[in-house]
Parts: structure tokens; C-alpha cells; sequence
């Protein structure tokens, strides 16, 4: 298959482009392209051949529910058996943004889609793109992020392309994204919305509108059927086996030098992933990724995935990660860290 490639200005894209892109998606085809969070792989919603598409290019199991993407809230009904008080809340408040609601399909919604569950993922991105996409497709959009099943998510075009050139039909390459980590995924059907996946809406955010709300036990890595997106199997992977160090303030720096030092003196070439204060107390021989300074979680966000996907073209035996405080951002920053490490996390 050839890919062919689409390069739009992010404020005022071409809308010949988006034309040609939203026809590929209406026959059926694969395009990638842009949201505030990150690169998805798109496909027509209500196509099951469409959309088993999407696993095959991406390696994705097949049980591992997708989210729909659609342009205007008045959308959710058509997809909807219901939409809880709950999700209406938060939908009047974070709609368009980085949220998914997790409510009762409706019978014509795809099992592919769903990975056979009763619910379904809905989401309006902010980005103009995606929703000018969907709109000119006039269709609900399956997109997953546009990566190989398990590595770490696309922020910028041409991480799409290193994971699926030549496996998809058209990238929208319109720069790199804002936020640079996944939509939130609540369930707005348990008796208290439940949050599946951190994400751009913050935990703090979702209280302020429903005052409370449940935490899965997924998150502290516990197995289970998924009820969303990202709930199950590896993700966000880096080449290398990579530890999470996680610890108070005061401890942080020194438990990542005792590991690093201990792997170097072992004959190990060492990567770190690490913010802008600890890089410089890391021996020179260190490969580093700095995502950022600690205080800033957006920024840490935004640069984490393009960190874990600098170690792909280097020779590195080993990657420790620096954990941070779950506050904000913090929260998905961590939840990606530690799938990615394949919860292997060293503590004080």
C-alpha cells in the first residue's frame, strides 16, 4: 500500500485536502491525523471491515475497544442508547476537548468498535482538523492513536509514518500536537462515574464538575475485560526495558543515581528519561530524554512520548524513568510511565 502524505496548516488548513482525506475514509480507507492529543488512526465508525482495518495495520487486539469521534455534540445521540446526567455535565462543560464518555450503545454500533461490550467511547476533539475531517466524512470516526500496538503514542506526523508508512492510506500532517498525552475516558454508567484513563481533563477538573468520582482499579494495574481504550496489554513502550523510579522529592535523585551507577558499573549502556533538574546530575555516559521541569506537568505531558521515542535509534541496554507528583497532568504522565515500564517501578 502507499501512503500518501498531506501537509495543512494547523489554524487554516486546506479544505480541498481534508476533502480528499474524508472521501478515503467514506470508502473505507486508514488516514491518520490530528487531534489536541494525539496522532489517531481514523476509519469509518460503522464499517466493521473499516475498522478491523485499524488492527490489522496497527497489531491491535482485537477485544480492545476503540473510541468514536464525532463533530458536534448533538452526534452523541445517534450513537447513545443513553447519556447519563453525568456525562451531560461533562460534556456541556469539557466538549469539544480531550474527553471521552463511556455511555449504552445503540444496536448499530459496531461490535468491532466496542470489543463486544455493551458501551461505546465517544469524543469531540477541539482540534479544527479532526472535526472539519469528520465533518466533511460525515461519519462517526474510529481512531485509536496511529502507532504500532504498544509503542509509545504519535505527537508529531512523522511518528505516525516510522510506525505506519506504507500500512494506512493517507497522514494529515498538520505539526506536532498540543497536549501530547490521550484523552480522559470516564464511565458515565456506574452509580458514580468512574475515571478508566487520566488524560488532558484532569481528575481535578472532573470533580469540580461531578463532586465525585471512582478510580478503576486498572489503573493500579489490576487485568480485567477493558472497558476502554489503553486499559489492557503494554503500551507506550520504548525499544528498551525501561524502569520507573518513583519517590519522595528528597529521595527521587538519589535512588536514580544508585540504579543508573549500578547498571553502568555492570557495563550497561543507560538511557534516562528524566526532567531538566535531575539531567544534570546524571553521570555524563548517560543517554538522556529531559520531558521537561518538574513544575511543569504540560510541558512534561507534551514532550513524553517523543522522549520514549528518542531511544529508538540508540544503542541503549537499559531506560530509567523519573516518576512525578500525580497532581494535574501528573496523573496521565505517570499512567503512561508505568505501562510503559511494564510496571516495573522501583520505590524507596
Amino acid at each position: 500500500m502507499r501512503t500518501t502524505y498531506y501537509k495543512v496548516d494547523p489554524v487554516n488548513p486546506d479544505r480541498g485536502v481534508l476533502t480528499e482525506a474524508a472521501k478515503l475514509l467514506r470508502q473505507g480507507g486508514l488516514v491518520a491525523f490530528p487531534t489536541e492529543t494525539v496522532y489517531g488512526l481514523g476509519a469509518n465508525g460503522l464499517d466493521s471491515k473499516a475498522v478491523g482495518g485499524i488492527f490489522r495495520a496497527k497489531g491491535r487486539p482485537s477485544d480492545n475497544p476503540l473510541i468514536l469521534h464525532i463533530d458536534t455534540p448533538d452526534k452523541l445521540s445517534k450513537l447513545a442508547a443513553t447519556v447519563p446526567a453525568s456525562a451531560q455535565a461533562l460534556i456541556d462543560k469539557y466538549w469539544p476537548g480531550p474527553l471521552t464518555v463511556v455511555v449504552k450503545r445503540l444496536p448499530h454500533v459496531p461490535d468491532a468498535v466496542t470489543g463486544g461490550l455493551d458501551t461505546v467511547a465517544v469524543r469531540l476533539p477541539d482540534s479544527l482538523i479532526a472535526r472539519e475531517l469528520i465533518r466533511l466524512a460525515g461519519i462517526p470516526v474510529a481512531a485509536p492513536s496511529a502507532n504500532t500496538s504498544g509503542r509509545p503514542s504519535p505527537t508529531t506526523a512523522q511518528d505516525v509514518a516510522r510506525d505506519l508508512d506504507g500500512k494506512i492510506d493517507a497522514i494529515i500532517d498538520a505539526g506536532p500536537c498540543a497536549i501530547g498525552v490521550e484523552s480522559t475516558v470516564v464511565d458515565c454508567t456506574t452509580p458514580v462515574p468512574t475515571l478508566l484513563r487520566p488524560g488532558g481533563i484532569t481528575y481535578e477538573m472532573l470533580i469540580a464538575v461531578l463532586g465525585e468520582i471512582e478510580v478503576d482499579p486498572s489503573l493500579a494495574g489490576s487485568t480485567a475485560v477493558p472497558r476502554s481504550p489503553g486499559m489492557k496489554y503494554t503500551h507506550y513502550a520504548p525499544a528498551a526495558p525501561m524502569f520507573l523510579v518513583e519517590a519522595g522529592q528528597e529521595s527521587l535523585s538519589f535512588l536514580l543515581r544508585r540504579e543508573i551507577n549500578q547498571a553502568l558499573a555492570a557495563g550497561k549502556t543507560v538511557g534516562a528519561v528524566v526532567s531538566a533538574e535531575v539531567a544534570n546530575e546524571l553521570p555524563q555516559q548517560v543517554i538522556t530524554a529531559v520531558y521537561g521541569p518538574r513544575a511543569h506537568t504540560g510541558v512534561i505531558a507534551a514532550n513524553l512520548y517523543t522522549a520514549l521515542r528518542s531511544f529508538d535509534n540508540k544503542a541503549v541496554d537499559v531506560i530509567y524513568a523519573e516518576g512525578i507528583a500525580e497532581q494535574g497532568l501528573g496523573l496521565a504522565v505517570m499512567n503512561r510511565l508505568r505501562k510503559a515500564s511494564g510496571y516495573r517501578i522501583i520505590c524507596e
